[in-house]
């Protein structure tokens, strides 16, 4: 058993996920609202120095960090909270001792939400650089170099950055995307995973064996969330601009188009729930 803080813990990632971990762990939440949990809560800002001293009698040995400003946030929002306040939470949390970090990052940090972004390569790996130009991935990929920073200091902590897809309530996942005009967040859309995976993901990067140094990984579904194949769907979006040729050979047709092969060998993840598994859509 392990002492887990949860940031953003009375988001319905946070309370979903703070409810599945306090059966083997003891879980300490923080949040600015009251997520309404039997197990103990502390109101504040991971950005605020005097706030997180609230914590100081609490014993942790893991954070998994979701709290944040989230999409379509102002830039001036995204600095502040997601790059700032994760650098004085992972200060706070290394000078007591803290080795293990769990980061929400976002699949948005690689600019997905741009109608003018095209991936380097399909599938976008871990490492896709960020080409963000409307500040919300700009602010994930930025708190991504600031645990890498912080590595850099102390090389014996183990950080994880999930970079999340779009996560839906189990009972109100979006209906397969349909072929038609590139929207913003087009990538985002066709990326999506239920909770209780989001769950999953964070638990299992939580509960794996040790390992100093930072890994950065796309947390999504093996398969994307259309309902015609991948190729027919980006094709449409961007024509020849990109190489869509992993998706028209024969048996990958659907596959996401994040490669995922890494969390799956890094700590056993693959998502339960896809498209066709009897998901009920909003």
């Amino acid at each position: 058993m392990s002492a887990v803080l949860i940031t953003g813990a009375s988001g319905f990632i946070g309370r979903a996920l703070a409810g599945a971990m306090s059966a083997r762990h003891d879980v300490v939440g923080m949040s600015r609202s009251d997520p309404g949990l039997d197990s103990p809560w502390i109101r504040g800002d991971f950005g605020s120095v005097d706030d997180l001293r609230r914590l100081d009698d609490n014993p942790i040995d893991v954070v998994i960090h979701l709290g944040a400003v989230t999409g379509g946030c102002l830039e001036r929002d995204g600095m502040l909270v997601n790059v700032e306040g994760t650098r004085c939470l992972m200060r706070y949390l290394m000078d007591r001792g803290c080795q293990k970090f769990v980061m929400a990052s976002s699949i948005a940090a690689v600019g997905l939400q741009n109608t003018s972004f095209r991936p380097d390569r399909l599938p976008i790996p871990d490492d896709h650089p960020c080409l963000d130009r409307d500040g919300y991935g700009f602010s994930k990929y930025m708190m991504e170099e600031v645990t890498k920073y912080y590595h850099r200091q102390n090389p014996g902590i183990d950080v994880v950055n999930l970079r999340l897809s779009s996560v839906c309530p189990d009972e109100r996942i979006r209906a397969p995307m349909e072929p038609g005009p590139l929207p913003e967040w087009g990538l985002g859309m066709i990326t999506i995973m239920a909770c209780s995976d989001a769950v999953g993901a964070f638990t299992m990067a939580a509960e794996a064996p040790y390992k100093p140094g930072v890994r950065t990984m796309n947390a999504a579904g093996p398969k994307a969330w259309v309902a015609a194949p991948v190729a027919e769907i980006l094709g449409n979006w961007w024509g020849r601009d990109v190489d869509l040729s992993h998706f028209e050979k024969t048996g990958h047709e659907y596959d996401s188009v994040f490669d995922v092969s890494c969390i799956e060998t890094e700590i056993g993840f693959v998502a339960e729930k896809t498209p066709g598994t009897g998901q009920k859509p909003a």
